[in-house]
C-alpha cells in the first residue's frame, strides 16, 4: 500500500501518527506554487516518523522546500513491496529530483536512475553508482567513537550494550565505532567494561530483523540489563523506543539514541534516559543537495558526513549531565579533536569512502 504525504510538517506527522492512507489539503509548498521544480522522497519500509533516517530526511525536505519554495512531498513504503513501485511513482510524477532512504531502496534507485538518467537521484545511507545518483552517507562511527567512550566513563556495572535492526553497513557502522570507543577508554584507564551485542572482529551480533517493532526492543535490551548492562545502544530505528522503555522500568539504565536527538524527538516520558544520541545531518545534507541541483552543480560525488564537516556528532547529555564529569567531557573534547585531525583513526568494513 503506498501512502502520499503532502509537505506540511504537522500534516506528515499526524497522517503517519494516525496511520490514515489519506494525504491532507496540499499547503504553501506543494506543485502549485512552484510548477518549476519539484522533489519527491521514497521512504524505506520503516515508515515516515521513524525517529530515525526517514524522519530526518524528510525534515531536510521540508527545510528545502521552505528555503527554495518548491514542491515537495512523501510517498511512504509500508512493506518491502512497496520499495520499487514507489520510486517508480516518484519517477512518474515529473518532478526533478527524487530522494530515496536506505539501503532497503538501492536497486529501485538505480533501476530507475538507469531508465531516467534526466531524473536527478540522492539516496540516504547507501551508496549507488551511477552518474545521476548522489549518495548522502555518513561515518557515524566518528559519533558512535565518543559515545563508546562516554558509556564506558559513565557506566557503574562495567557492561554497556548494542543491537541493531538488522545487520547492515549502516547499522553496524555504529556498532563497530561504540565497540572501538569503549575500547579506547580500557586502554587509557585500564579498565575492563565489556561490550554486549557486537563482536566488531567477527561483524555479528544481536539484530532484532526490523526496525518497527517495539515489543522486539524491549526485549532485547531487557536481556542485555539482565546481563548486568546500565547503557545500551540501539541501532533500529523506531525499535529502539522499546529499549528506552526498558530503561525507565530498571533504575540506574540509560540508552544513546542515533540518527537525531533522542531527548527531542522521542516522546517525553523517556527523556530522563536518554544519555546521549548519534547525531547524523541528515537535513543539512538533503538542503544543500537540492540547492546543488536548482544551482546547477549537482554530480554523484558522495556527501560523507563526519566530525570534521559536522555531518555527525554526540548530542548534549540533557538531564544526565551530571553523570558526566567535567574530566570525562574534557576526554571526549580531546578524543574528537584528535579524530577531526586525523590523529586518531575510526575505521571498519563499513566505513564509507
Amino acid at each position: 500500500m503506498r501512502h502520499l504525504i503532502a509537505v506540511s510538517a504537522l500534516a506528515a506527522s499526524a497522517l503517519l501518527l494516525a496511520g490514515c492512507a489519506q494525504a491532507p489539503t496540499p499547503t504553501a509548498t506543494t506543485d502549485a506554487t512552484a510548477p518549476d521544480y519539484c522533489a519527491r522522497m521514497v521512504t524505506n519500509s520503516g515508515g515516515l516518523d521513524d525517529r530515525s533516517f526517514n524522519q530526518s530526511s524528510w525534515e531536510g525536505l521540508q527545510e528545502a522546500a521552505t528555503k527554495y519554495s518548491i514542491g515537495t512531498e512523501a510517498i511512504v513504503s509500508t512493506s518491502e513491496s512497496d520499495l520499487a513501485p514507489n520510486v517508480s511513482q516518484a519517477v512518474a510524477t515529473g518532478c526533478q529530483f527524487v530522494l530515496t532512504v536506505g539501503f532497503e531502496l538501492a536497486d529501485a534507485t538505480l533501476a530507475e536512475a538507469t531508465a531516467n538518467p534526466d531524473v536527478h537521484f540522492a539516496i540516504v545511507d547507501e551508496v549507488v553508482d551511477a552518474p545521476n545518483v548522489k549518495p548522502i552517507v555518513f561515518d557515524t562511527a566518528q559519533a558512535s567513537f565518543l559515545a563508546g567512550y562516554l558509556a564506558a566513563g559513565v557506566s557503574k556495572t562495567g557492561i554497556v550494550a548494542t543491537f541493531g535492526g538488522g545487520n547492515q553497513p549502516p547499522v553496524t557502522l555504529f556498532m563497530d565505532g561504540f565497540v572501538d570507543g569503549v575500547a579506547m577508554y580500557n586502554d587509557k584507564h585500564t579498565a575492563a567494561v565489556q561490550v554486549l551485542g557486537w563482536n566488531k572482529d567477527t561483524q555479528d551480533g544481536s539484530f532484532t530483523g526490523d526496525f518497527e517493532d517495539v515489543n522486539k526492543g524491549k526485549a532485547f535490551a531487557q536481556a542485555f540489563i539482565d546481563q548486568g548492562a546500565d547503557i545500551i545502544l540501539p541501532v533500529a530505528g523506531q525499535v529502539g523506543q522499546g529499549a528506552a522503555a526498558a530503561a525507565v522500568e530498571t533504575p540506574g539504565v540509560s540508552i544513546i539514541w542515533v540518527d537525531n536527538d533522542g531527548y527531542v524527538t522521542l516522546p517525553a516520558q523517556f527523556q530522563s534516559v536518554v544519555l546521549t544520541s548519534v547525531l547524523k545531518n541528515t537535513s543539512a545534507a538533503v538542503v544543500e543537495t537540492i540547492g546543488s541541483d536548482l544551482d546547477g552543480t549537482f554530480d554523484n560525488t558522495a556527501f560523507v558526513g563526519t566530525l570534521k564537516n559536522g555531518g555527525v556528532e554526540i548530542a548534549d547529555f540533557h538531564d544526565l549531565a551530571s553523570l558526566v564529569t567535567p574530566e570525562l567531557s574534557a576526554e571526549l573534547d580531546q578524543i574528537r579533536a584528535a579524530i577531526v585531525a586525523g590523529i586518531i583513526a575510526v575505521e571498519g568494513p563499513s566505513t564509507p569512502q
